[in-house]
């Protein structure tokens, strides 16, 4: 019997989401239609299929491939998968390497002729659709309605044509947001600063655009783009549309602003829309002008430095992107003097976590917590040893509970034929149709639960702690030799969940709790090179998959700073 995955995808939230329900139940209905064992089911809700970069359900869906899991896929369609004629054709070839063949309801097994011809109308579709908005939003800005979304200080006009059709892009001016813009375009052109302006906003509880927290790159912006309250032009009367684009990076699949040659742009007067004075906007456009030439200044500074260290590459934190706030849960990142503060302390002043903490001193606590408490082989080894136990224990009652099922089946199967042999003798009655309808549908509840069970994975060998404390100790010895520290600082920090500090009792005290992620540290265990890399190569007697694990955390150890 073949193991099938399914995978099913929405574009936007302006879709039904229960379109991934329906592409799910037709596609669970082909599978068994075919008598195939549906081993999971992988999905992208919301999410746009121009690429798939950034979907974690067709990720996760080439990741099983890749380990395995299945031995065919299913999908409503080949624009489900993706419309981007690149990705799709990448994905056509890697499953070929895989001999994972790949099926559609609409279009069968899909070949090379699919990819190609429905590969590039796809990509058309989206780059027909993509010109259809461009020139619909440019016509409703040429006859002075906003082509965009929402913009604070504004409200939405609701009203119906001659034809009972609603008219799009009309606005009027919210007179609540439109006393807050003038109070920042004032504020700014006297000289307090966007931060400053953010900080004071909010701790007056004044609601910020979509009702979030103001923060200085919510007014600053960006002038070039046209971005931040303080450049927004519509605020002096003037509707400036297609001032940029966007184009995808093929390898992140992240959209990103160009600026367009000013000569694109397009600009209306909407004098009915103007907030903000000229006077006020001229003498909040003559200090942004000033502020450029100084900073530009301080950099052609320290550009032309002596200092060694200013044209020094700087190094990659070890910890960047791993450390959170435990009062708010926000980013902890980097700031002046090479010092770590609360992201959202600095930008919004929401959150009451003032402290900071050097670099150097972070990532030197945290290198020990590593190698005294992660790195001793008592502690994380007692944890992998309750974790085998516990997976090895689920694998046995899954096995025993599959067995029961499947034995069940059996009796049921030997009871209805005895039925249909009685019918065919012709002793008839409703209470034996009765007991034959009843079979029937255990049958087939029995048989369903049989399909849906995940596939069966190794138990994990009880030896794997020993195996741990092995590795710690070749890592351990790899972090005393320099010519190789930088190497095994890279694999800890793949080790390395996140870190989460919080003010600790005493006056510059900082608790740091350090976390780290299950599922690697089994798979690091699980690698005969020892090397941070995702594998089924196992160098004991029975494997492990690493899906098994996925998500699995716990605690490794906390300490203060």
């Amino acid at each position: 019997m073949s193991r099938v995955a399914i995978y099913a995808r929405y574009s936007d939230d302006k879709q039904n989401p229960s379109s991934i329900d329906d592409q799910l139940t037709i596609c669970r209905e082909e599978a068994h239609r075919n008598g195939w064992r549906i081993i999971g089911t992988y999905k992208d809700a919301a999410i746009s299929g121009a690429s798939m970069v950034l979907r974690p359900g067709i990720k996760a869906l080439i990741n099983d491939a890749r380990r395995g899991f299945y031995d065919v896929i299913l999908a409503e369609a080949l624009d489900r998968l993706s419309r981007d004629q690149a990705d799709i054709a990448t994905l056509f070839k890697e499953l070929q390497f895989l001999d994972i063949p790949l099926y559609t309801l609409a279009e069968g097994k899909i070949s090379e002729l699919h990819v190609g011809l429905k590969g590039t109308m796809n990509a058309l579709f989206l780059k027909d659709l993509a010109k259809k908005t461009h020139r619909g939003m440019r016509g409703q800005v040429e006859k002075g309605k906003i082509g965009g979304g929402l913009c604070y200080g504004y409200d939405v006009v609701k009203r119906l044509n001659s034809e009972g059709e609603p008219v799009r892009g009309e606005r009027s001016i919210n007179a609540a947001e439109a006393a807050v813009i003038q109070r920042v375009f004032a504020d700014f052109a006297r000289g307090k600063s966007p931060i400053g302006i953010a900080h004071s906003l909010n701790a007056e509880g004044v609601p910020g655009p979509n009702g979030a927290l103001w923060a200085a790159t919510t007014i600053r912006g960006h002038p070039k783009r046209g971005t931040g309250l303080l450049n927004n032009e519509l605020y002096a009367g003037r509707i400036v549309w297609n001032k940029q684009r966007y184009v995808k990076n093929p390898q992140t699949g992240k959209r990103l602003a160009r600026v367009n040659p000013q000569s694109e742009w397009i600009t209306v007067e909407a004098p009915e829309l103007r907030i903000i004075d000229d006077a006020l906007w001229q003498a909040v456009k003559a200090r942004q002008d000033s502020l450029s030439i100084q900073y530009a200044g301080m950099i052609e500074a320290i550009r032309t430095s002596h200092n060694p260290l200013t044209k020094a590459r700087r190094p990659k934190s070890l910890l960047s992107g791993l450390i959170y706030c435990g009062c708010c849960g926000g980013t902890v990142s980097l700031r002046g003097q090479g010092r770590f503060a609360c992201s959202n302390n600095t930008n919004t002043k929401s959150c009451p976590n003032n402290q900071s903490i050097h670099r150097d001193a972070l990532e030197a606590r945290v290198l020990n917590g590593l190698r005294d408490r992660l790195m001793r082989p008592d502690k994380a080894a007692d944890a992998i040893r309750a974790y085998v136990e516990e997976t090895n224990r689920l694998n046995h009652d899954r096995r025993a509970s599959e067995a029961a099922d499947k034995a069940e089946l059996g009796k049921i199967r030997i009871s209805i034929d005895e039925i249909l042999d009685a019918v065919q003798e012709g002793r008839k009655s409703d209470e034996l149709f009765d007991r034959l309808e009843g079979l029937e549908a255990r049958q087939k509840a029995l048989r369903e639960r049989i399909a849906s069970q995940p596939i069966d994975t190794p138990d994990i060998h009880p030896n794997l702690a020993e195996v741990y404390r092995r590795k710690i100790e070749k890592l351990t010895e790899t972090l005393k030799q320099p010519e190789e520290q930088a190497e095994a600082a890279e694999a800890l920090r793949g080790l390395i969940e996140r870190v989460i500090v919080t003010p600790g009792c005493k006056k510059g005290e900082v608790t740091a709790e350090l976390y780290g992620e299950f599922g690697t540290i089994l798979n690091w265990v699980n690698n005969d090179s020892g090397k941070l890399r995702f594998g089924n190569d196992i160098p004991v007697s029975s494997g492990m998959s690493v899906s098994v694990v996925a998500g699995a955390r716990f605690e490794l150890t906390t300490f203060r700073l």
